[in-house]
C-alpha cells in the first residue's frame, strides 16, 4: 500500500518542484505506488470465469430499433424507448452490460450546469435513478444523495457558482452559498484557508453503474424489450431508396442478422468503428481518464462530493473513503482502440495524474497520510466541444448517435436517453438538443483528425475552467476563412470561431492580433506560443463584469447607429432551392409566404412537426433563367436563394434535406456558401456611401426594404439585398469570392469621408438585441414556436397554404400562449449574459435566454420566456400587471418589461426614415 504523500514525493524527485498547494512534510514513506487496479464498487457485471458462451438470448429476425452498446446510454435509451411504447426493440452488447467504460465511471451527479437544457436533462436522470426505477422494479439502483460542494478559490469562480444558483431557483434546485467558516462546519476535514466561498447543493449525489444499468434493462425487458449480451456487431447493412437516400436496413452479428430501419450507436469509445460500418462519421477520440481510491478515512462518512475546479480535482465519497480524480492538461490519447478491451483498465501514469493528488491534499490534508487502495484508469470518449454526439447522422437515415459523453454518460444518461428515444419515435427531441446534435458540426470537420484531436484536447483540458460568456477556442483555428480574412486581420480584427469559420468579433485599435497554431497549452513537448496577442485579449475577456474593450464595442455600435459600418457576414450559409417541386417545397418548409414576385426577400422560420423553430432565415425569390453562378442558378421555374446564419448552416441544410426526403419533393438544394463572400453596410449614411459604388438607384421607391437585385459594384456583379440585422437602413452585398476585395475596397473608399468603420459580431449582438431581433439558438430554439417568440408576423396563418407545424400553431393561437418571450431592461449599469432568473411578483417565472448592453438606449437588455405559475395564459395583461425583477449572481434588480422593443418600435429606421 502506498501513502498519497509518498507518491507525491516520489514524483517530486523526478520532475520540477511541486506547487506550494501540495503541503508535504519531511517524513519518509514507501515510494512504491499501488499496483492494484480495481473499481470501488461492490458489484460489477463481469463474468467471473472470463469466458463467453455466445449470445445470452436468441436474436429476433427483425426489430423496430437496435441499440448497440450496453453502457449507460444504451440502457437508458432502450428503457425510454420501451417506456414510450416502442417495445419491439433490441439492445446488443458485445460483452456484458457496462463492460466498456460505464463500469469504471465515478458516477457523480451534479444538478447545476451553465445551461438550462442540461439542468433539465440532469433533473430527469436524477428522477429516473432515485425514484422511477425503484417504483417500477422494486430494486434499488445504488443512488446515494450525499450532496455536492463546489469550491471557489477566487471571486470569479464564486460569481460563476452564483450564476448557477440563480438559474437553479427557476427549476426549484436548492443551493446555498457558504462562507469558508460555514464550509468548515459542513466538511470538518476540509482546508478552508484559501477559500473564497463554496456552493452547496444538498440533493446532488452518486450513482452505481452496475446497479443502474441492471435495473434499467430489467425495467425495459418487463415492457417487452430484448437485451442480448455477448453479441458483437460485425456489420450494418445500408440500402438506397428510390430517391437515392441511404437508409439503415439491418444489423449483422456472427450469430445472425436483425432487419431494422433504425440503429442507435451507443458504443462509447468504440462508436467510431461502428460508424465506419455504415459510412457514418463519428467525431470523437479516446483518452485515458483516471481516479484513485483511498483507504479508509476517519470522519469522511456522509460528506458531500467535492468539485475543486481551480485545482482541477474532484473528491467523490466512497463509503468511508474517497475517489480522487480530475482533468489534466496533458491527457493520454488511446489511439489504438481494441475491440477486446472489456472490464479492463490501464496502468496509471503517475506523472500525468500527480497534479490531482496535489490539489486533493491541499483541499483535504488528511489525504497526505492516507493510503491508496487502488487505481482506476480507463478509456473515455471525448469530443471537440465536450458535448455528446446525438441525433440522426447526416449520412444515413435511421442511423442515430448516442455517444461521446465526455465522462458524463451516467450523469446525462437519463435525460439524453429520453430525448434520444423521442427523437427516434417522433423525429425530433422534446427539448432543444441542438448543442448535442451531430448536425451542429460542419461535414468538412467531422472527419478532420487535426480538428478532432486538437479541439477535444482543449475541451478536456478546460473542462474545469470558468465558463465565461465570450470565451473562444484556441485549438484548430483558421479551418475556414473567407476572402476578407487577411485584410481584416491587418485592420485589427479579433476573430471568433463558428462552425469552423473565422468571423469578425470586434476590432482592436492596437493593431493585428492573429490566431496562431494550437500549442496544446505546452503539453506533449509542444513549444508554448509566446507574445500571443490574441490569447492575451481573450484573457482580458475572462470576467463577469464589462470587458476592458466595452467602449470599443460601444464605438462600433454607435457609429452604426449614427453613421455607417461594414460587417463581414461571409460565413453565412448560401443555398439555392430549385427543381420542379421547388414551390411546393418552399410553401411547406417556410412559415412565411415566400412566393411573392421575383426580387422579393422574406424573413421566415422553418418549423418541426411540433411547431418548434428549427431555423430563421431570409428567402429571396429569383427570376428564372440561365445559370450565372454563384449569383444565380439555372432555373426554368421557381428558384429561391436562402441566406442562413453560418453557425447553424449545417443544421439548416440537414433539416431541409430531411423534409424534402420525407415529403418526396423533387428538388435540388445546392450549397454555394464558400463561393461567395457577404458584407453588410448598415447605418443612416449607408445609402450615400453605396450610391457611389452601385450602379442602381437606392431610393426607397426604386429599392425598397426586403428586396434584392443583381447590380454592378465597382465593375463587379453582386447581389444586393436591402435588409438589416441591426435595425438600421442598409444593404447586404453577396459577392463572388474573386470580387470580394475589389468591392470591399470600393465601399471603404467611398465611405471614408463619412467615417465608415469595420464592425464585428459583438456589435451585431448588441445592436440586434436592442432592436429586438432574434438569434436562433439563443432566444429562438427548436422548443420555441414563432408565436411564443413574438414572430407571428412570419407565419402565413391568414392564408390557406399548409406548412409544417401549422396545425400546432393554429391550436396554440386558439388556446392562448402558456409561455411568451418578453423584453426586459434594468437601470443599473451591470452586465447580464443570459441565465439570470426572472421573477414576477417574487415568484420565479423563467430565465433570460440572451442579454447584452444596448448602447443607444444605454441600458442592459435581456430577453426571456416567461410562464404563468398558475398554468394560465401569458398575455399582454399578465405582463403589464406584474412587477418584475431579475436575479444576477444572487443579487436582485428591478426590471421593466416591454411589450414592444424600446428601440425604434415603429420600425422607421430600416425603412430609411430618420426624424
Amino acid at each position: 500500500m502506498a501513502l498519497i504523500g509518498s507518491a507525491v514525493r516520489r514524483i517530486s524527485s523526478l520532475r520540477p518542484p511541486l506547487s506550494p498547494l501540495c503541503r508535504t512534510t519531511s517524513r519518509a514513506y514507501s515510494s512504491e505506488p499501488t499496483k492494484e487496479k480495481s473499481v470501488p464498487y461492490e458489484t460489477t457485471l463481469k463474468q467471473q470465469d472470463g469466458t463467453s458462451s455466445g449470445p445470452t438470448k436468441p436474436l429476433p429476425r427483425s426489430a423496430d430499433a437496435v441499440v448497440i452498446g450496453g453502457g449507460s446510454l444504451g440502457c437508458q435509451t432502450i428503457y425510454h424507448l420501451a417506456k414510450m411504447g416502442m417495445t419491439n426493440v433490441v439492445l446488443l452488447e458485445r460483452d456484458r452490460l457496462t463492460a466498456g467504460t460505464t463500469w469504471h465511471t465515478a458516477g457523480l451527479l451534479w444538478q447545476l450546469r451553465p445551461s438550462d437544457v442540461e439542468v433539465e436533462l440532469l433533473a430527469h436522470t436524477r428522477n429516473v435513478i432515485s425514484r422511477d426505477l425503484e417504483e417500477e422494479t422494486g430494486l434499488h439502483t445504488g443512488w446515494i444523495q450525499n450532496g455536492g460542494l463546489f469550491i471557489a478559490s477566487n471571486k470569479q469562480r464564486l460569481d460563476e457558482y452564483k450564476r448557477l444558483m440563480s438559474l437553479g431557483k427557476v427549476y426549484g434546485i436548492e443551493s446555498h452559498v457558504l462562507s469558508p467558516a460555514e464550509t468548515k462546519d459542513l466538511y470538518p476535514l476540509m482546508n478552508v484557508d484559501d477559500l473564497y466561498g463554496t456552493l452547496y447543493v444538498p440533493k446532488d449525489g452518486t450513482m452505481d453503474p452496475a446497479g443502474t444499468c441492471t435495473t434499467l434493462t430489467r425495467a425495459a425487458s418487463a415492457r417487452g424489450a430484448t437485451v442480448i449480451e455477448n453479441c458483437p456487431v460485425t456489420g450494418i447493412q445500408v440500402k438506397s431508396d428510390d430517391l437515392g437516400v441511404k437508409r439503415v436496413k439491418a444489423v449483422e452479428t456472427a450469430h445472425g442478422t436483425i432487419e431494422t430501419p433504425c440503429v442507435v450507436n451507443c458504443a462509447g469509445v468504440w462508436a467510431t468503428k461502428l460508424g465506419e460500418m455504415a459510412g457514418v462519421k463519428v467525431p470523437l477520440i479516446a483518452m485515458h481518464h483516471a481516479y484513485v481510491v483511498t483507504e479508509r478515512i476517519e470522519g469522511i462518512q456522509n460528506m458531500p462530493n467535492v468539485r475543486d475546479h481551480d485545482a482541477s480535482v474532484y473528491l467523490r465519497l466512497q463509503g468511508d473513503a474517497l475517489s480522487v480524480g480530475g482533468y489534466e492538461q496533458n491527457p493520454i490519447f488511446w489511439d489504438e482502440v481494441s475491440d477486446k478491451f472489456a472490464f479492463s483498465l490501464f496502468d496509471l501514469d503517475w506523472d500525468v495524474f500527480m497534479q490531482h493528488i496535489e490539489g486533493a491534499i491541499n483541499r483535504v490534508p488528511v489525504l497526505e497520510q492516507t493510503g491508496i487502495k487502488s487505481t482506476v484508469c480507463g478509456p473515455e470518449s471525448f469530443t471537440a466541444d465536450h458535448k455528446p454526439l446525438m441525433g440522426e447522422a447526416p449520412e444515413v437515415r435511421g442511423y442515430f448517435l448516442g455517444c461521446g459523453f465526455n465522462s458524463a454518460g451516467m450523469m446525462l444518461g437519463g435525460g439524453c436517453g429520453r430525448e434520444l428515444a423521442h427523437w427516434i419515435i417522433h423525429g425530433r427531441p422534446e427539448r432543444d438538443m441542438y448543442g448535442y446534435d451531430i448536425r451542429r458540426f460542419h461535414h468538412s470537420l467531422t472527419d478532420n483528425n487535426r480538428w478532432i484531436r486538437e479541439r477535444s484536447h482543449e475541451s478536456y483540458a478546460k473542462n474545469y475552467s470558468v465558463v465565461f460568456p465570450f470565451d473562444e477556442p484556441l485549438a484548430s483555428r483558421n479551418m475556414r476563412r473567407d476572402p476578407f480574412h487577411q485584410v481584416l486581420t491587418e485592420k485589427g480584427c479579433v476573430f471568433q470561431e463558428r462552425h469552423g469559420w473565422e468571423r469578425p468579433g470586434w476590432f482592436n485599435k492596437d493593431g493585428p492580433a492573429p490566431v496562431k497554431d494550437y500549442d496544446y497549452y505546452g503539453a506533449y513537448d509542444t513549444p508554448k506560443n509566446v507574445n500571443y496577442k490574441y490569447n492575451e485579449l481573450l484573457g482580458k475577456e475572462y470576467t463577469f463584469d464589462f470587458p476592458p474593450h466595452h467602449n470599443v464595442i460601444k464605438s462600433e455600435c454607435l457609429t452604426c447607429r449614427n453613421g455607417v459600418a461594414v460587417f463581414n457576414m461571409s460565413y453565412f450559409g448560401k443555398f439555392y432551392l430549385t427543381g420542379p417541386d421547388a414551390k411546393k417545397a418552399a410553401d411547406w418548409l417556410f412559415t412565411a409566404d415566400v412566393n411573392k414576385k421575383p426580387g422579393s426577400t422574406v424573413y421566415t422560420c422553418m418549423l418541426n412537426k411540433r411547431g418548434g423553430s428549427e431555423a430563421d432565415l431570409t428567402v429571396s425569390r429569383l427570376e428564372p433563367g440561365a445559370a450565372n453562378l454563384p449569383l444565380a442558378p439555372e432555373s426554368n421555374g421557381d428558384a429561391y436563394y436562402l441566406a442562413i446564419g453560418g453557425g447553424v448552416a449545417e443544421h439548416n441544410w440537414n433539416h431541409i434535406s430531411t423534409v424534402l426526403q420525407d415529403q418526396g419533393f423533387h428538388c435540388q438544394l445546392t450549397d454555394h456558401s464558400e463561393d461567395m463572400g457577404m458584407i453588410s453596410i448598415q447605418g443612416p449614411k449607408s445609402r450615400v456611401v453605396l450610391q457611389e459604388v452601385l450602379d442602381t438607384d437606392l431610393s426607397n421607391e426604386a429599392f425598397p426594404f426586403s428586396s434584392h437585385k443583381v447590380v454592378n459594384a465597382a465593375g463587379h456583379q453582386v447581389r444586393a439585398m436591402r435588409l438589416s440585422f441591426v435595425g438600421e437602413m442598409g444593404w447586404e452585398l453577396h459577392i463572388p469570392k474573386d470580387s470580394c476585395i475589389p468591392v470591399y475596397n470600393a465601399v471603404m473608399a467611398a465611405g471614408a469621408k463619412y467615417g465608415i468603420i469595420n464592425s464585428g459580431y459583438r456589435a451585431i449582438d448588441s445592436l440586434s438585441i436592442e432592436k429586438g431581433y432574434r438569434h436562433w439558438h439563443a432566444d429562438l430554439r427548436p422548443d420555441d414556436t414563432p408565436l411564443e417568440a413574438g414572430l407571428a408576423f412570419t407565419c402565413k396563418l391568414k392564408s390557406s397554404i399548409p406548412f409544417q407545424g401549422r396545425d400546432i400553431l393554429e391550436k396554440q393561437k386558439k388556446d392562448g400562449l402558456k409561455r411568451k418571450i418578453v423584453c426586459f431592461t434594468i437601470d443599473e449599469k451591470v452586465p447580464m449574459f443570459g441565465l439570470e432568473a426572472i421573477f414576477r411578483n417574487g415568484v420565479p417565472v423563467g430565465h433570460l435566454r440572451r442579454s447584452d448592453y444596448g448602447f443607444f438606449i444605454d441600458k442592459t437588455i435581456g430577453y426571456g420566456y416567461i410562464r404563468n405559475p398558475n398554468g394560465g395564459v401569458v398575455n399582454a395583461e399578465f405582463i403589464k400587471s406584474g412587477e418584475f425583477t431579475l436575479e444576477r449572481m444572487g443579487v436582485t434588480y428591478k426590471a421593466k418589461a416591454h411589450i414592444k422593443t424600446p428601440f425604434d418600435p415603429e420600425n422607421k429606421r430600416v425603412k430609411g426614415i430618420y426624424d
